[in-house]
C-alpha cells in the first residue's frame, strides 16, 4: 500500500524541472497556463531565476505547485503507474494544494491563483524582518513544549512544524527566536536559523487567515478522490467543507508531518512517493520510520525505481 506526498517551501531550487519543460510539450503548457493565471511568467522565475525571486514566498508557494503538478502529470504520461491507486495525498503545508489538485479536488489555476494570494498574505502577516523561524535538532516535541512553557515571560515562539523524530521548527517574532537560540545554546540544544523572512504555522499568522478565509470559501472543492491527509489534523478526509476549513485553519496551525506518517504507516502504507522538487520530505519520512520504502520522483529517470506492490 503506497501514498503519494508533496514537498512544501524550501525545496525549491532554480532550473528545477528544466528537463521536463525542455522535452514535455504538456509541460511547457501546465507553465503557459500558470503565466496566464497569474499575470507574470511564474515559469521564467522557475528556469532562469534569480534566486531571490525564486525566494519570495508569493513566487515559491505557486513555483513549488508547479514543479510537482508538473512532474505528477508526466508519471502519468510517461508511465503505467496509477498515483489515483494511492490510499492517500498528504503535503507539506503548502503541499497539501498539490494534493488537492492532483487528486481532482482543487482546479489547477484555482490552486496556483490561491497558492499567489496566500504566499503573498503569509509575507504580509507581520511587517518585513521582525518574524523568523528556528529549527530544533536532537530533542522531542514534548521536550521543547514544555521548555516554551517554562519560559514563556521570557520570549514567545510557538511550534510551526513538527516534522520528524528530533526535528522541530518554532516561529516567532525576530526578537523572541534570538533570545530562545541564545537559551538553546546555553542548554546545548542544537538549533538553526532558517533563511525565511515571516513566522509561518503560528498565531502571528492571523492577517493572512482573515485574507484567505474569503478567498478559500468562494473557491470551488470537489471531493477529491483520494483521502487527503489534513496538516491541522495529522488525519485523512475527503469532505470538501472540512477540507475547505482545514485549509484556512492550516495557516496558524502546526504542520503535523510527523503525525500525518505515523497515521498514514498505522493505516496500512508500506511506500512513500514524494513527488516534487528535492527528497526533504523523503529524509523525514526516513527518520519517522526506517523501515518504509521511500521513492522521490523529481525527473524521468526516476521512474525506474518504482516498484509498486499493489
Amino acid at each position: 500500500m503506497f501514498s503519494v506526498i508533496f514537498p512544501g517551501q524550501g525545496s525549491q531550487s532554480v532550473g528545477m524541472i528544466k528537463e521536463l519543460y525542455d522535452n514535455f510539450p504538456y509541460v511547457k503548457d501546465l507553465f503557459n497556463q500558470a503565466d496566464d493565471a497569474l499575470g507574470y511568467s511564474i515559469g521564467k522565475i522557475i528556469l532562469e531565476g534569480p534566486k531571490e525571486d525564486l525566494d519570495l514566498t508569493e513566487n515559491t508557494q505557486p513555483a513549488i505547485f508547479l514543479t510537482s503538478y508538473s512532474i505528477f502529470e508526466m508519471i502519468k504520461k510517461e508511465s503505467n503507474i496509477n498515483l489515483l491507486n494511492a490510499k492517500y495525498f498528504a503535503g507539506h503545508s503548502l503541499g497539501e494544494y498539490s494534493a488537492l489538485a492532483t487528486s481532482d479536488s482543487l482546479d489547477f489555476r484555482n490552486a496556483i491563483k490561491l497558492l499567489n494570494q496566500r504566499g503573498k498574505a503569509m509575507q504580509t502577516a507581520v511587517p518585513k524582518g521582525t518574524g523568523g523561524m528556528i529549527a530544533v535538532l536532537g530533542i522531542d516535541i514534548d521536550e521543547i513544549s514544555n521548555l516554551l512553557k517554562e519560559n514563556e515571560n521570557n520570549y514567545k515562539c510557538y511550534i510551526a512544524n513538527d516534522n520528524s523524530n528530533g526535528q522541530t521548527v518554532l516561529s516567532g517574532l525576530n526578537t523572541d527566536v534570538d533570545k530562545l537560540a541564545i537559551f538553546l545554546k546555553e542548554k546545548k540544544i542544537k538549533n538553526i536559523k532558517l533563511p525565511v523572512s515571516a513566522p509561518f504555522h503560528c498565531k502571528l499568522m492571523n492577517k493572512a487567515t482573515s485574507i484567505m478565509t474569503d478567498k478559500i470559501n468562494n473557491t470551488n472543492f470537489l471531493k477529491p478522490k483520494n483521502v487527503i491527509i489534513s496538516n491541522v489534523t495529522g488525519t485523512g478526509t475527503q469532505e470538501t467543507e472540512e477540507i475547505k476549513d482545514l485549509l484556512i485553519k492550516q495557516i496558524e496551525s502546526p504542520v503535523r508531518w510527523r503525525e500525518s506518517v505515523i497515521y498514514m504507516i498505522k493505516n496500512g502504507v508500506t511506500n512513500f512517493i514524494e513527488i516534487g522538487p528535492g527528497k526533504v520530505l523523503s529524509g523525514l519520512v526516513k527518520r519517522i520510520d526506517k523501515t518504509v520504502k521511500v521513492n522521490s520522483i523529481n525527473k524521468l529517470e526516476d521512474l525506474n525505481d518504482i516498484k509498486l506492490n499493489d
